[in-house]
C-alpha cells in the first residue's frame, strides 16, 4: 500500500475509533467494532496497531503532536515571547479541551492497564512544559518576567490559562468553549501571569 493511500486509510480507522469511543466508552470498545465502522478488516488493524491499547496509544500521539508541532513552530518563528503566548494560548486551550482530548482522557481513565495515561502524561505534559519552559526563559532574559524556576513559572501559566477546565470537561460537567471563550481565558490567563511575574 502507498504511503499516502495508508495515512489516509489510518485517518479513516482512527476517525472510527473516536466515534465508536464516544458510543460506546473505552471498556465497551472493541477492534472489532472500530473495524466495522471504519469498514476496514480486522486483520489490518490488528497488522497496524497490534491490539486495542495499541490504537490509542496511536491516537493520544497523534494528538500530543499537534500540540508539540504548534508550539515548535512558534519557537521556530523567534518571535518576541510575549507574541508567541498570545498565538499560543488560545490553540493549546482549544486542544486540551477538545472533543478528542477528553475522549483520550476518558479512555485513559478506564484502562485498567494504565498504559494510555502514561503515554497521556509523556506525549502531553511531559513534552509541551519544556517548550513553554523555552518561551518563558527567554521572556525572563528579555526582563519582561521574573521567576525563581522554570517549572514554577511553567505550572503557573498552565494553572492560570486551564485549570480544571479539561477535567471538568471529562467528567462531563464543563460543555466545550468556543473560540471566543477560549480568546477571554487565554488572555486573562496571560495578563494575570504577567502581573504575577512582574520583575521587581
Amino acid at each position: 500500500m502507498r504511503e499516502d493511500s495508508r495515512a489516509t486509510r489510518q485517518a479513516q480507522i482512527e476517525q472510527a475509533a473516536y466515534q465508536v469511543l464516544e458510543q460506546k466508552g473505552y471498556a465497551a470498545t472493541s477492534m472489532l467494532a472500530i473495524a466495522r465502522k471504519a469498514r476496514a478488516s480486522n486483520e489490518t488493524l490488528y497488522n497496524w496497531y497490534g491490539d486495542k491499547t495499541g490504537l490509542f496509544r496511536a491516537l493520544v500521539v497523534r494528538n500530543a503532536d499537534a500540540v508539540r508541532q504548534m508550539l515548535e513552530a512558534a519557537l521556530a518563528e523567534d518571535a518576541p515571547p510575549l507574541a508567541t503566548l498570545e498565538t499560543l494560548g488560545p490553540g493549546l486551550l482549544a486542544l486540551l479541551t477538545s472533543s478528542r482530548a477528553v475522549q483520550l482522557n476518558r479512555a485513559a481513565a478506564a484502562d485498567p492497564t494504565g498504559e494510555l495515561g502514561a503515554v497521556i502524561a509523556e506525549k502531553g505534559r511531559e513534552t509541551v512544559a519544556p517548550l513553554i519552559g523555552s518561551v518563558l526563559e527567554r521572556a525572563r532574559a528579555g526582563g519582561l518576567v521574573d521567576y525563581e524556576t522554570t517549572e514554577e513559572a511553567v505550572g503557573l501559566y498552565l494553572d492560570l490559562l486551564v485549570g480544571d477546565l479539561q477535567i471538568r470537561r471529562v467528567i462531563g460537567r464543563a460543555p466545550a468553549p468556543d473560540e471566543a471563550a477560549i480568546a477571554v481565558r487565554a488572555r486573562r490567563a496571560l495578563d494575570r501571569f504577567l502581573l504575577l511575574m512582574r520583575p521587581a
